[in-house]
């Protein structure tokens, strides 16, 4: 069963990474979607940044048990782009915007905002009612 999450101020958190790793090691596909580019782009681009805030994320990753071909850069689209269709279980982000698209997609994966007080338990119960 897989689960998405967001990284800029959501995975970033220690309470979020300590949640995503829990998951990974009940078994889990826990993956990260962002709207990032990946580094190879940035490169390109000229943002020499890139490389160093997303080492911090690739960081975050193998610390979480997370799979570097887990982690998917959407390259600033919505990321239900990349989500939908793929039976992910539920995405946690703090972008409104992003999670109301995915409400709005009718996608089988449930939105879950971060900022709010009860993201963890909306996330077990999301995940209480499939099974591994």
């Amino acid at each position: 069963m897989k689960v998405s999450f967001d990284f800029d101020s959501t995975l970033s958190r220690e309470d979020v990474q300590k949640y995503a790793k829990s998951l990974v090691e009940k078994g889990y596909e826990v993956w990260i979607v962002t709207s990032r580019c990946d580094t190879e782009s940035a490169l390109a681009k000229g943002w020499h940044w890139v490389k160093r805030q997303n080492q911090q994320l690739y960081d975050v990753a193998e610390d979480c048990g997370i799979k570097v071909q887990n982690i998917k850069f959407t390259e600033f689209t919505d990321k239900i782009g990349f989500l939908k269709g793929k039976d992910f279980i539920f995405h946690l982000d703090d972008d409104v915007d992003e999670l109301i698209a995915i409400l709005d997609s009718k996608d089988t994966c449930k939105p879950v905002n971060v900022e709010h007080y009860e993201w963890k338990k909306t996330c077990d119960e999301v995940l209480s009612k499939t099974t591994l």
